[in-house]
């Protein structure tokens, strides 16, 4: 995988104890930690309704250690910002051709060399959506990695890692525990992350 702020020398320690005391000082409480056996892992970035996720989502990531990588719509990449989102950790994903997402990124966990988070938003928009996509789950059950419920909620400014979620031959049934996990948490846009089943 390419280079990010995460693994940038001396920029990463020092944005590290920017981010700690940035979320210490607005109020935020950072939870959680990356069990040993999820060094390589996807997440389930949620709920995810306003672009001030990206900023919260990376400080909080300095502040657990993480290394990840996150999936963004490819228009943000484009030309002048495509350099930095990618440097931000970002990965451009083309909504508009059929191409084989989850292989791809499953085939990215496998072979990368050190630890990788992949950071998903199940969602898969900021905006309303009462489905949730099913890509995150395919990627992980076909890199064989663990999937970490990872939350932020702007009601209480909590921000960070839940449990290591256990699959089963039931994505339906799975999907039912998983979006009731997430049942108490608030987006920025409350009314804009659909907590039916």
């Amino acid at each position: 995988m390419h280079r990010t702020i995460f693994t940038t020398p001396v920029v990463a320690p020092l944005l590290r104890g920017f981010s700690v005391g940035f979320l210490r000082l607005t109020g935020w409480t950072v939870e959680g930690s990356l069990p040993p056996e999820a060094t390589k892992s996807v997440f389930i970035a949620a709920p995810h309704t306003s672009n001030w996720d990206l900023p919260y989502t990376l400080m909080a990531a300095f502040a657990l250690r993480l290394t990840p990588y996150w999936m963004g719509k490819a228009g943000i990449f484009r030309f002048p910002f495509g350099g930095l989102m990618r440097w931000l950790g970002g990965i451009a994903v083309d909504r508009s051709k059929s191409n084989n997402l989850v292989a791809a990124s499953a085939q990215a966990i496998v072979e990368a060399d050190g630890p990788l988070q992949l950071i998903v938003p199940p969602e898969g928009t900021r905006s309303k959506t009462r489905y949730w996509k099913t890509g995150f789950y395919y990627i992980a059950t076909t890199a064989k990695v663990p999937i970490i419920l990872a939350y932020m909620d702007y009601d209480t400014r909590r921000v960070g890692l839940g449990p290591v979620f256990d699959t089963t031959d039931d994505i339906e049934a799975d999907m039912t525990r998983i979006k009731a996990f997430y049942k108490p948490f608030k987006g920025k846009n409350a009314d804009q992350f659909d907590q039916e089943m």
